[in-house]
């Protein structure tokens, strides 16, 4: 992924310019070395600092990359039984005796990808494999077939490589069989064809790999992937690579594969044949502890660490942690290991922390972080505004005070569980690694809300400081009218499918583009009304709109979509309106709006 932040010089490249010097060709390869980009030092250009990554769906979106047709095979191959080490994966040697010792298996890669692509003869393709046997084999086998394919890798002579690749881009060669030679910073936009031949769990080598076929290239229309599915030992993690690629949660990654990938980018295509189906799907449910007896056994297994040792160790993750209403602290008293005495709404508070999971742009939590940090209760009156709105934002998602109290109170009761602190202090040092996309400060006064986190809505009431406890006025409706910032909030659910939503409440909100958004307001509204007039002469009154979505009702978060400016409208009782956004979906976000409402 290419990370990027607001160009500081004037002589500066355009972000344009840039991505065409240094994008595809590293735009899913940099993780490893993401000050380098093929010798051009990407970060001078930044004043060296690291902001936010432009992600593959917004790469293919934007059109700097090519879509992909991804097919997930069953192999028919065992490697239950190939010696696994903890940290590495399987044994490689192990490995190539298993993948070299049956010729039916590669004459079945060679049938899928006749199957899959038409003519063998006509593709550039790259096959990763995981041993030097293993690649010398592979070409071996598809010359005996009549495909034209070589092997090389990084000890093969300079000439030998360069060879290689000049014979795949002309199409002497059809085939290119590499170990990890290939997985960064080469440039091959002529492959069109990717056989992964090697199982990985790494993310990183994952996103390499497919980055390697998704150059842009004249002709090109896709990328064809084959990635080939063995029976795999229970330690092997299938939801870490589909992460990285879908985002989300593994219970997000979970559905997606349930549903047959609905949420991708327009004309991207993924595809798992019914074996290779129920075999990811039982590897992403059963590869790590599920029940609360085995999260107490692995942690006893590890002793007194961190949270973030623990999730690194045994691959959970933090929604696994407060599933059911446990905690971090629970699982800790659960084993004996030492914490905090309890105070007396611990439990509560201990719950509510699972409730900030959501929390995804940096400044909320330096903010929330800052604030939790100090040795005793900050008091309100000496904060800044923003400060004062963020302690806000915090308390009222954590209290159990009733809505009346004051954010003193709310503080101080915070303050009385220093269990409940310290344990907030580790999520909160853990979120920062889930912020995945670029954010932008909303442009209200004093409102410490951004573009395209994610929000709920006492969080977004108590940003705006509606009411003045230490919980905002209920907000149960899908809009609220601010007077003091002259602000409409409308907070949407996409897929109104529900139990929850009632015909006269099923209103068809979507997103027609990246840019444009069809929201319907509420039954009741009409073109006469005052919040009709409001809605329709937003432009001239002067008057701001923020869109707030979410997918569906088991969503407690809308992603903050921003401020919209009124664009036509039709009808009325309810009005259905288009509104443009100041700031255009993420590629990610499009497909999942579009998918929600299909």
């Amino acid at each position: 992924m290419v990370i990027v932040d607001e160009f500081h010089h004037a002589a500066a490249p355009s972000y344009q310019d840039l991505l065409e010097r240094i994008a595809p060709r590293e735009l899913l390869g940099l993780t490893a070395t993401p000050e380098r980009a093929d010798g051009l030092d990407v970060l001078r250009f930044f004043d060296g600092r690291i902001a936010a990554d432009l992600r593959v769906w917004d790469a293919i979106d934007q059109q700097y990359l090519v879509p992909f047709s991804y097919f997930g095979v069953h192999d028919g191959t065992d490697l239950t039984d190939v010696p696994w080490k903890r940290g590495s994966g399987y044994d490689p040697t192990a490995l190539t005796n298993v993948l070299t010792a049956d010729h039916a298996w590669a004459r079945r890669v060679v049938e899928e990808l006749r199957r899959k692509t038409g003519d063998p003869r006509s593709v550039r393709a790259l096959g990763f494999c995981v041993s030097i046997g293993h690649a010398r084999f592979m070409a071996e086998q598809f010359r005996v077939t009549g495909i034209p394919a070589v092997a090389i890798w990084s000890d093969s002579r300079a000439k030998e490589r360069t060879a290689a690749l000049r014979d795949l881009a002309t199409g002497r060669v059809n085939v290119v069989f590499t170990v990890d030679l290939f997985n960064e910073g080469v440039d091959v936009p002529n492959v069109d064809t990717l056989l992964l031949l090697r199982p990985t769990e790494s993310p990183t080598l994952f996103l390499q790999q497919l980055g390697r076929g998704l150059r842009r290239a004249r002709g090109k229309a896709l990328c064809t992937v084959l990635d080939f599915v063995a029976n795999h030992r229970r330690e092997f993690r299938f939801d870490l690579k589909l992460r990285a690629l879908l985002g989300g949660t593994r219970r997000d990654v979970e559905r997606q594969v349930e549903r047959d990938f609905p949420f991708l980018p327009s004309g991207c295509h993924m595809e798992l044949d019914p074996v290779a189906r129920e075999i990811v799907l039982r590897s992403i449910r059963e590869a790590i502890p599920s029940d609360w007896r085995a999260k107490c056994d692995e942690l006893r297994s590890l002793g007194n660490v961190s949270l973030a040792t623990y999730l690194d160790e045994t691959g959970l993750e933090l929604e696994d942690v407060y599933a059911n209403n446990r905690s971090w602290s629970a699982l800790r008293r659960a084993i004996g290991l030492s914490t905090h005495v309890a105070g007396p709404d611990e439990d509560a508070l201990l719950r509510a922390v699972g409730r900030l999971l959501h929390v995804d742009d940096r400044e909320r939590l330096d903010a929330y972080r800052s604030l939790v940090a100090r040795a005793s209760a900050p008091d309100p009156a000496v904060l800044t505004e923003r400060e004062r709105r963020f302690a806000r934002m915090l308390i009222a998602s954590l209290t159990t005070l009733r809505g009346s109290a004051s954010l003193t109170q709310g503080l101080t009761q915070l303050w009385k569980h220093p269990q409940v602190r310290s344990e907030l202090l580790e999520v909160l040092d853990l979120l920062p690694e889930r912020v995945n996309h670029l954010h932008t400060a909303l442009s209200i006064a004093n409102v410490p809300l951004a573009v395209h986190p994610r929000y709920t809505r006492s969080e977004i009431l108590a940003a705006f400081d509606v009411g003045s406890g230490v919980k905002p006025s209920t907000w149960q409706s899908g809009v609220w009218w601010d007077e003091n910032s002259q602000t409409d909030l409308f907070a949407f659910t996409l897929d109104k499918s529900a139990g929850s939503f009632s015909p006269t409440t099923r209103y068809r909100d979507y997103a027609i583009s990246p840019e444009l958004i069809h929201w319907e307001s509420q039954s009741v509204t009409s073109l006469d009304s005052d919040t009709g007039r409001r809605y329709i002469r937003q432009a001239e009154r002067g008057t701001h709109v923020v869109l707030f979505a979410r997918l569906s009702t088991a969503d407690r978060a809308f992603w903050c979509l921003g401020p919209a400016t009124y664009v036509s409208h039709q009808g009325e009782r309810p009005i259905a309106i288009t509104w443009r956004l100041h700031h255009r979906l993420s590629g990610d976000l499009f497909a999942e709006f579009a998918a929600a409402v299909a």
